[in-house]
């Protein structure tokens, strides 16, 4: 299915995630997918592909001061039930977020199913950015979130 994830910064402190995820809660709208990475290797991440690819858009001065400051942040990702609440919510309460398109598949708990759908894709040249997902117990269906380099044609194959 194709959804809307919400990614945004927040301060790596004690409290500040049950204070996000007691928001969304209160207003009844429920997280079906989460992922959070600190963000210093996130910009860490980028720091090194930018300069693999020579394609830099800031200073390794600016970069290395990014990496410092981000070190006090995580990256959320967060898939819900109702984007447009959530993003009205997060909006009112002054976060900085950002909307992605990505793909969501519910898939069977056993092994190579996830690599069944990762060779679909890699077989019609769709890059895979990133992917999380998590299964609720052994008898569960596995749900995986795809971040894709063309989520059109990355939705086009599997559903």
């Amino acid at each position: 299915m194709v959804k809307t994830e919400i990614s945004l910064f927040l301060k790596n402190a004690p409290g500040k995630l049950a204070n996000l995820t007691r928001l969304i809660g209160e207003a009844d709208i429920n997280i079906e997918a989460m992922t959070i990475q600190d963000a210093s290797s996130y910009v860490q991440e980028l720091f090194k592909a930018r300069g693999k690819s020579l394609q830099r858009i800031a200073s390794v001065a600016s970069y290395n001061s990014m990496r410092k400051d981000s070190a006090h942040f995580a990256l959320i990702r967060i898939i819900v039930n109702n984007t447009d609440k959530a993003v009205e919510l997060l909006a009112k309460q002054d976060y900085l977020f950002d909307l992605k398109t990505v793909i969501t598949i519910e898939l069977d708990n056993k092994p190579g199913e996830l690599a069944k759908i990762a060779t679909k894709f890699g077989d019609a040249k769709i890059n895979i950015n990133y992917v999380y997902g998590s299964a609720a117990g052994q008898d569960a269906k596995w749900l995986f979130v795809f971040s894709t380099d063309d989520v059109e044609e990355a939705a086009r194959i599997i559903f």
